[in-house]
């Protein structure tokens, strides 16, 4: 793998940053994290700043109207504008890093041309509605219905842990249209109007007080056929696009993100006296090896869903081609999601008990980090994807 930039990605680079340097300052204050309408119209407003800037989707391909971006000028761009202290994607992540994704990499003509644009511009928000309270893991057990009628489906059912329901125009909604077929085999992908009728929106909130997840109720809501991605009853393994994207690059802002807070949480040990602690130095050193691992492997990750091979083309994981990311993805997202909450651990400890308000950022944080082993796939599923899909091994009985 080639790490060294050339200089036309020196260049971009010291574009980007300049950009962000006048574009950040304008940036009206940040709304109150209960306010969802205040915190959708913020997100989208960054977003359109980056569309009018030519920054929107600089990764995705130019037939779906990115700009096409190499994997590098992608990892640029991620670095500048975590370094910077720019928006995170916010509200609309869904959209942006794995909806968006999956609809330009499986879905047809016209439904690239009426939903990848509204996401790039900042204009609609989507939310993911896959997981139900009896299938979280295991998500191929849903059960929620969708019965042929004509031109539409009837779509009976319930989801939770909707992400961001409450602002979202759109809905990337699995659903079983086959209830006789083997599990894997009779679902459907669908893209639902938050605002048909009959969707009930009901918001759940975490234990960090936030609402970013609700609760979806689903009353015999007629979506059209022609919002469906993919052949009907093969929306498994569109829905497995979709993941890889959540698992392989959704993830790799945040990296940089740790990265970052590693460094703050150093300098706070060395200015609070923590820093003459060994076990405390030698915890934060193996965590800066791994955070600095995570982000080598975010390099193949992102490299392997652009389809540019970062090694030998008979040592790249198998799994990905046409930019979408391989099942490498698992690898990221189980190492990841427990170095983030020890790294959260080791903020605790640098911080002391005075850190534990509810007030305080870095105890937010901690609290979200405890989620990273369930979301996107729980670490036990990551597991199984690692053992029998890269190492070979026999499924579990």
């Amino acid at each position: 793998m080639d790490l060294t930039y050339t200089e036309e990605e020196e260049d971009f680079r010291a574009r980007l940053r300049a950009w962000l340097g006048k574009a950040l300052p304008e940036l009206p204050a940040k709304p109150s994290p209960d306010d969802w309408p205040g915190r959708r119209a913020y997100d989208l407003g960054w977003q359109r700043r980056l569309y009018d800037a030519g920054y929107a989707g600089l990764h995705w391909p130019v037939d779906a109207g990115g700009r096409g971006a190499t994997p590098t000028q992608h990892l640029i761009f991620l670095e500048e504008t975590e370094r910077a202290g720019a928006p995170y994607v916010g509200a609309n992540f869904v959209g942006l890093l794995h909806a968006g994704p999956t609809v330009a990499a499986e879905g047809s003509p016209e439904q690239r041309a009426r939903w990848l644009p509204p996401v790039l511009r900042g204009d609609e928000v989507w939310c993911q509605g896959f997981s139900e309270p009896d299938a979280g893991s295991d998500l191929a057990s849903l059960r929620t219905r969708a019965v042929r009628d004509g031109d539409d489906y009837v779509v009976t059912g319930s989801k939770i842990w909707t992400s961001h329901a409450e602002v979202a125009d759109w809905c990337e909604l699995l659903v079983r249209t086959d209830p006789a077929a083997p599990k894997h085999r009779g679902i459907s992908w669908l893209a639902m109007p938050m605002d048909a009728p009959g969707v009930t929106v009901r918001p759940l909130r975490t234990l960090a007080g936030s609402t970013e997840f609700a609760e979806m109720f689903l009353d015999e809501v007629r979506v059209p056929v022609a919002n469906r991605v993919g052949a009907e009853n093969d929306g498994w393994r569109v829905t497995m696009v979709t993941l890889s994207f959540e698992r392989g690059t959704a993830f790799v802002g945040e990296v940089v993100a740790c990265r970052r807070t590693l460094g703050e949480l150093a300098r706070t040990a060395k200015a609070n006296g923590r820093w003459d602690d060994p076990v405390l130095r030698r915890r934060l050193g193996r965590l800066y090896g791994e955070f600095g691992a995570l982000w080598r492997l975010t390099q193949w990750n992102v490299s392997e869903a652009m389809g540019v091979p970062p090694v030998r083309a008979e040592s790249r994981t198998r799994g990905s081609t046409g930019g979408v990311p391989g099942i490498g993805g698992s690898v990221f997202k189980l190492a990841y999601s427990h170095a983030r909450q020890e790294l959260y651990d080791a903020a605790a400890e640098v911080l002391g008990a005075g850190s534990l308000s509810l007030d305080e950022e870095w105890t937010l944080d901690r609290l979200s980090s405890l989620s990273y082993t369930i979301a996107a796939g729980t670490s036990q599923i990551q597991q199984n994807i690692v053992a029998e899909r890269i190492l070979g091994l026999p499924k579990g009985r």
